[in-house]
């Protein structure tokens, strides 16, 4: 059984990854199109993912690209969500790690 748990938290680890990592990705698409006045991502998409536990990923996204930085819903939100993203990330690791 505790094996089982420990797959099911190693897969969520790679989850919150992964969704980070797209997060940013959608952060990077979304100013690449309105630079080149391309159908954009909606606000809601963006901020969506960032509550999917892409949260660091948003805010780093925001950071390097310099997207959404004046938008005050993004200047509230994004930290909010990558604070939890981060320490539910956090939370896991020490989870597996004590289990080993």
């Amino acid at each position: 059984m505790q094996e089982y748990i420990r797959m099911i938290e190693m897969i969520v680890i790679l989850f919150i990854g992964l969704m980070n990592v797209y997060t940013c990705h959608l952060y990077y698409r979304d100013k690449q199109y309105s630079r080149t006045g391309q159908y954009r991502i909606s606000e809601r998409k963006l901020l969506q993912a960032s509550f999917l536990f892409g949260g660091l990923g948003a805010f780093l996204g925001m950071r390097f690209f310099r997207h959404k930085t004046k938008h005050r819903k993004f200047q509230f939100w994004i930290p909010i969500t990558a604070v939890f993203t981060v320490g539910v990330w956090a939370w896991l690791v020490s989870e597996v790690l004590q289990s080993i």
